[in-house]
């Protein structure tokens, strides 16, 4: 059976440009949408790239939540609330495992922030973590899931891949058959093979080298082996990989489509002026502005990085609508760190004369392997390469400038390396890698850099030669040959802009994170936009008040200038096609269809669970079961945005709300005229309850869409599990219950009293 990474796209077996996968949007761009049926045909797009890619197990849905806004793999996880993280996750399992692929969810559990992953302590208390942390892990199992990942952490006390939590109430309470795999490397001694622990990765597993041993004098019994195996015989069967078994066909896809529908399903119009949209007869002139513009961050960094085969920026979606004579650009601020890849179309194979470059793997005795490659930011992990028998590996290209003047040329990797320009050495040193995170320091390690005159057309040898280090990752390597920002005056990209923007009819910045912001490894430091941007956004709205801005991060940021702009439109990490959905948007070709799945605060200062840093080793949960929107309630601190806030092009009115059954029946009519949509959100109350609760939570929603007038109704089950809290077992506290309805958590126009168990 063959693994890969998910959840947004699925790898395959080698980490290769010349293997390009689907870039979905990522998790935190699927929760926004709020649609079960997208998340549905989100795995099932997912299961149709897997078998393109002969892979068997996606790693994927990522379902631990956003209970700080610094954890590093935010835009990886869905949403700050258990019933959106479960029923989105659920859908995603299914839609994979219809179609006859595994899916994984990850990381079991409390994995919710970075720092110290492998060897931090979460202490939380039983009914969080029941209510919380366990809730989408229990609906994925309900949903049939082949296979769970354990994760790195401890909780209270014990590592996660030998806790009892993998068996009760995993597999006791839950029934749980599948596989329990480990994230790679999280399996430390023999006591997981005593646990519900069934699978070591990355195999074979140094910790469990004398399992057999181990059997045979009696220390693990056999039983708890042949149950191991047992389950992946099953899930080999499950995705046809044992004997005769079938394996499904997944249903055709057309993934460049359905990359453009879900990206504009979860795109977040946050503000509205009235701006948007703008139709393209009456948009004379448009400044499209942000590094972000014209090179899009469509994905988090980290082990869920697929690679395209092509992405649509913003600056290229908003010039095929608005047309390339009407759309000006500029820089406006540097946002990323480091080098860059080079483009493919300024690069020549010294070897093959086409576009690229040779790869030479160096031995003792001299060549082991060579490989022609189509891209400069190259990861080897999995595939042919001889990674581990190399002492030295070379890439060597012509590049071709398209521009005269001096240029920061250089490398990003954790490995020695030496950069020669013309047979000329320019550059000879060894990256210092920050911590101890062999992930975060293989996926997003340091650069270093040269100053190097250039001129435009003439043609530059380029060589790099790295030497394999000891340590890190075994049998991996990832390196990056590559330009650093320019070195333009900050005060003078911003006056550009600011010039640019006062001679358009609109303006458009696109403002982001970048790669050493949110990713894998390492949680955030702060929630500002990197860089010069909050001084652009400001430049230039003070010289076009019509200014538009496009938000490019996978998880919250403050916006100091939120109320000067006329609009702002959050499109998440959007995959592939974010230029194209975003062009959709702004024109009015499509609806913003996304909601926030995670309170936005206006400052950090603001926000009620901050803290993913362990103390001693330890991350003490005290906020218990107030985490995100229910926490915000509790201290009385507006956010900037609140949870499920979004807004549409058409207006609403809120009707009726009835009770039949276990379901709340929802009326509402598009007094607009346009067709559109709405996330009809429900939430509990409970005010004089004898538990501690929430002031509010969430305990279903679904999507409606109408045409202009059109009156419609909207389902959304309320089982009593919604209602219940943990005490030992599940309770629903007997009395009545206030439901209330409405586009938000704090904006809900309808509501019904509903007696539990009536």
């Amino acid at each position: 059976m063959t693994l890969s990474d998910g959840p947004a796209g699925v790898r395959g077996p080698r980490w290769d440009e010349r293997e390009p996968s689907l870039n979905m949007p990522s998790g935190s761009a699927l929760a926004a949408s709020w649609d079960v049926e997208l998340a549905y045909r989100y795995g099932a797009a997912a299961a149709a790239e897997a078998r393109r890619k002969g892979v068997d197990v996606v790693l994927g849905p990522t379902i631990n939540l956003h209970r700080s806004p610094l954890g590093g793999r935010h835009f990886e996880c869905l949403s700050e609330d258990p019933e959106l993280s479960a029923e989105l996750g659920a859908a995603y399992v299914r839609g994979l495992q219809d179609n006859g692929v595994a899916a994984t969810p990850k990381h079991y559990v409390a994995n919710d922030s970075e720092t110290d992953r492998f060897t931090v302590d979460v202490q939380v208390d039983e009914r969080a973590l029941r209510e919380l942390y366990l809730a989408p892990f229990e609906r994925a199992v309900e949903a049939g899931a082949w296979s769970i990942m354990s994760a790195y952490n401890s909780v209270d006390g014990v590592t996660m891949t030998e806790n009892d939590l993998l068996e009760t109430p995993l597999n006791s309470e839950w029934g749980f058959d599948g596989v329990v795999m480990s994230d790679w490397t999280a399996v430390r001694s023999l006591d997981a093979a005593t646990a519900s622990q069934d699978l070591a990765m990355p195999g074979p597993a140094p910790a469990w080298a004398d399992l057999a041993d181990a059997v045979r004098d009696g220390r693990v019994p056999e039983a708890d082996l042949d149950r191991k195996v047992l389950r992946m015989l099953l899930l080999a069967e499950r995705v046809g990989a044992l004997g005769d078994a079938p394996a499904i066909e997944p249903a055709p896809l057309d993934a460049t489509a359905f990359a453009r529908e879900s990206a504009v399903a979860g795109t977040v119009l946050l503000a509205n002026d009235g701006i948007l949209p703008l139709e393209p007869a009456a948009v004379a002139s448009l400044a499209v502005i942000g590094q972000n513009a014209r090179d899009a961050r469509t994905q988090g960094g980290g082990s869920a990085t697929v690679v395209p085969e092509r992405i649509v920026s913003p600056l290229e979606g908003l010039r095929r609508v608005y047309g390339p004579d009407r759309v000006t650009y500029e820089l406006g601020a540097v946002v990323q760190e480091g080098v860059a890849e080079i483009p493919l179309a300024q690069l020549r194979n010294p070897v093959t004369g086409g576009p690229g470059m040779r790869v030479t793997f160096l031995g003792d005795d001299g060549e082991l392997y060579a490989e022609d490659r189509r891209a400069t930011a190259l990861v080897w992990f999995g595939g042919d390469a001889p990674i581990a028998q190399s002492r030295t590996v070379v890439l060597e290209t012509v590049y071709t400038p398209e521009t005269t003047g001096d240029i920061e040329l250089g490398f990003a990797g954790a490995n020695p390396g030496r950069l020669f320009v013309d047979g000329e050495l320019v550059l000879d040193d060894s990256p210092v890698v920050d911590g101890t995170d062999l992930g975060a320091a293989f996926l997003n390690p340091p650069s270093l850099t040269a100053p190097v005159r250039v001129e435009a057309g003439r043609e530059i040898a380029v060589r790099a030669e790295f030497d394999r280090a000891e340590g890190g990752i075994p049998g991996a390597m990832s390196v990056t040959l590559g330009i650093a920002p320019e070195n333009t005056d900050a005060d003078e990209l911003i006056a550009r802009a600011a010039a640019a923007a006062a001679r358009a009819d609109v303006a458009v910045v696109v403002v982001g994170t970048n790669s050493k912001v949110e990713s894998e490894g390492y949680d955030r430091e702060n929630l500002d936009l990197p860089g010069r941007q909050d001084d652009l956004v400001r430049a230039v709205v003070a010289a076009n008040p019509r200014t538009v801005v496009i938000i490019n991060a996978g998880s919250p940021v403050v916006l100091p200038w939120a109320d000067d702009v006329a609009a702002i439109v959050q499109g998440y990490f959007g995959g592939q096609e974010f230029g194209t959905a975003l062009a959709d948007v702004l024109t009015g070709a499509a609806e913003p269809g996304g909601r926030l799945p995670t309170t936005w605060p206006a400052a950090l200062a603001d926000v009620p669970v901050l803290d993913v840093t362990p103390d001693q080793g330890v991350l003490r949960y005290s906020e218990g079961i107030h985490i995100g929107y229910r926490a915000w309630l509790r201290s009385e601190v507006r956010p900037a945005f609140p949870f499920g806030h979004g807004l549409g092009y058409t207006t609403w009115s809120w009707d009726a709300v009835d009770r039949d059954g276990d379901d709340l029946v929802v009326t509402l009519t598009n007094t607009g005229a346009r067709t559109g949509s709405q996330v009809v959100q429900v939430y509990a109350e409970r005010a004089d309850s004898a538990v501690d609760r929430p002031a509010r939570w969430l305990v279903g929603f679904g999507v409606v869409r109408a045409t202009a007038g059109e009156t419609a109704t909207v389902r959304v089950g309320v089982p009593a599990r919604r209602l219940a809290h943990w005490d030992g077992g599940w309770e629903v506290e007997s009395g009545v219950f206030t439901l209330r309805v409405g586009a938000s958590v704090v904006e809900t126009p309808l509501s019904v009293e509903w007696e539990a168990g009536a």
